[in-house]
C-alpha cells in the first residue's frame, strides 16, 4: 500500500481584496494542510496539480513561503512532485519558470512534457541529474505522470499523452497523471471545461487516478478522476464551496481518496438583507445592523471576511444610504479582516393609471403625486404635497417673486400634519434657492 497528498490550486501570492493578511492565509493554509496530512501520516509522497503560485512574477516573500513549506517536506523525506497550470507557467518570451527555479533548487520534482517539435519525446524517465523528465516511478510503487496548461488545445493533447503513455515500459502497481484541467458541468457557466469522454483516453492508457486541478470546487468522478478544488477560498463566493486535499491510499483493493478539511481557512460568512420598500433610511441601516450583531464569533478568534449583500426595493433615493459610512460602521462590529457591502437595489416605483381623455390637470396631479409618494418620507403627505407643488409651479410661470414664492411654501406647510414637517420645509427651501 501507498498513501499520497494530492493539492490543487494553491495560489501562493494572492493578496485577496488588496489585503496583505489575506496573502499570509494562503501560506498558512499550506503549511497547516501539510503539516497535518503529509508530514503526520508520513505519506509516501505528495503531488501539487498546477497553480502553486498565483503570479508568474513573485515578490521574494511569496518565493521565500514556499521555500519553507517545500523544506518541512524534504526535511521529513517526502517528495513533492508538480507540474505547472495556468497561473504559474512560464510567461510569453522566457525560458523558465519559478517552478523550474524550486526544481533546480531541489524543492521539488516538475514533471513536464518534451519537445516533440524538437525531437524529444513526449514522455520521457525524471533524470534526477538533468532534474527533467514527464514521468517518474517512484519507490512506493507508483508511477506518475506530468502534463501541463493545453488550454484549448486540451483534447488533441490528452490524445498525444495516452498513445505516450502506451508506449512507456510496463507501469508499477499504480499509476497517476497529473491534469490542471476542468471536468464540463462541475460549475456553471464556465467555458472551456473537458467533456468526460475527452480523459477517457487516459484511463484506457492505465491512468487509475487522475489528479486534477484548476476548478477551484471539490469533485470526484467514477472513482478515477479527483479534484480537490483550492486550498483557500480565494473569494467569498468560493466560501460556500466544497474544497481541501485529498489524502489518497493506493492499495490492491482500490482508491481510497479522503477529502480533508480541517486545516488553516479564514472564516467567511455571507448574509443578505432585502428591503421591501417601506423601510427608512435608518430601518435599513438597523437591519443591517443587526443582521451583523448575530454572526456567531469565530471559536479561534480568527477575523472573517464579511459579505453582506442588501437587494430589493426601497422607497427612498438609493443614493441616500451612505454605504461608505455604514461600511465601516458594520466592519468595526463584526471584527471583520474584510467586510464587502453589495448595495444593489432600486427605488420603488409609483405610476398611477391616467385615462386617455385625462384633464392637464388629472395628469400633474398623477405625476406630482407619484413622484412625492416614491419616498417613504413624504408619502404620507403625498396629495396634499403634489397639490401644494401644481400651484408652486403656476405661481411661478406667473412669475411671482422668489419671496412670494417663499412665502408660499411656507403656508402650504403650516398648513399640513406636523410629521416631518421640519424636514419637508428644509428640503423645499433649499429648492427654492437652487
Amino acid at each position: 500500500m501507498s498513501r499520497f497528498l494530492h493539492l490543487a490550486d494553491i495560489h501562493l501570492g494572492f493578496d485577496a481584496y488588496d489585503n496583505p493578511e489575506r496573502g499570509r492565509d494562503f501560506f498558512w493554509a499550506l503549511q497547516d494542510a501539510l503539516q497535518r496530512y503529509a508530514i503526520t501520516p508520513a505519506v509516501d509522497f505528495v503531488v501539487i496539480a498546477g497553480d502553486l503560485f498565483e503570479y508568474r512574477h513573485l515578490n521574494p516573500p511569496v518565493l521565500n513561503q514556499a521555500q519553507l513549506c517545500l523544506q518541512m517536506l524534504k526535511q521529513a523525506q517526502i517528495p513533492v512532485i508538480a507540474i505547472e497550470g495556468n497561473h504559474d507557467s512560464r510567461a510569453y518570451g522566457t525560458k523558465t519558470s519559478w517552478l523550474r527555479y524550486l526544481a533546480e533548487w531541489d524543492g521539488l520534482i516538475l514533471l513536464e512534457p518534451g519537445d516533440v517539435s524538437k525531437g524529444e519525446p513526449l514522455l520521457s524517465l525524471w533524470n534526477a541529474d538533468t532534474k527533467r523528465g514527464g514521468y517518474i516511478d517512484l519507490p512506493c510503487g507508483v508511477r506518475v505522470i506530468g502534463s501541463q496548461w493545453y488550454g484549448a488545445s486540451a483534447t488533441q493533447a490528452i490524445a498525444q499523452l495516452a498513445e505516450a503513455i502506451h508506449c512507456l515500459p510496463p507501469p508499477p502497481a499504480h499509476t497517476v497523471m497529473l491534469f490542471h484541467h476542468g471536468l464540463d458541468g462541475q460549475i456553471s457557466r464556465y467555458q472551456g471545461a473537458l467533456s468526460y469522454e475527452a480523459l477517457l483516453p487516459l484511463r484506457q492508457a492505465g491512468v487509475n487516478y487522475l489528479a486534477m486541478g484548476h476548478i477551484h470546487k471539490n469533485y470526484e468522478f467514477e472513482n478515477w478522476i479527483f479534484n480537490p478544488g483550492s486550498l483557500e477560498a480565494n473569494n467569498v463566493e468560493e466560501g460556500s464551496q466544497k474544497r481541501g486535499v485529498y489524502l489518497v491510499e493506493l492499495s490492491l483493493e482500490g482508491i481510497q481518496a479522503t477529502l480533508k478539511q480541517e486545516y488553516y481557512q479564514r472564516p467567511i460568512q455571507r448574509l443578505r438583507l432585502t428591503a421591501r420598500g417601506h423601510e427608512s433610511v435608518e430601518d435599513l441601516e438597523n437591519q443591517a445592523i443587526q443582521a451583523v450583531q448575530a454572526i456567531p464569533a469565530p471559536e479561534d478568534g480568527t477575523a472573517p471576511i464579511v459579505e453582506l449583500k442588501i437587494d430589493g426595493q426601497v422607497g427612498f433615493d438609493r443614493l441616500n444610504l451612505d454605504t461608505r459610512k455604514l461600511q465601516q460602521t458594520l466592519q468595526e462590529l463584526s471584527g471583520a479582516l474584510v467586510f464587502l457591502l453589495r448595495y444593489n437595489v432600486t427605488s420603488v416605483e409609483y405610476a398611477s393609471p391616467i385615462p386617455e381623455n385625462a384633464s392637464r390637470f388629472s395628469i400633474e396631479q398623477g405625476v406630482f403625486t407619484d413622484l412625492v409618494a416614491a419616498n417613504n418620507t413624504y408619502k404620507p403627505q403625498a396629495s396634499a404635497l403634489a397639490q401644494s407643488l401644481i400651484d408652486l409651479k403656476d405661481l411661478q410661470a406667473e412669475h411671482h417673486s422668489i419671496e412670494h414664492l417663499y412665502q408660499f411654501v411656507e403656508r402650504a406647510l403650516q398648513a399640513l400634519e406636523p410629521t416631518n414637517l421640519g424636514l419637508i420645509g428644509a428640503n423645499n427651501a433649499e429648492t427654492l434657492q437652487d
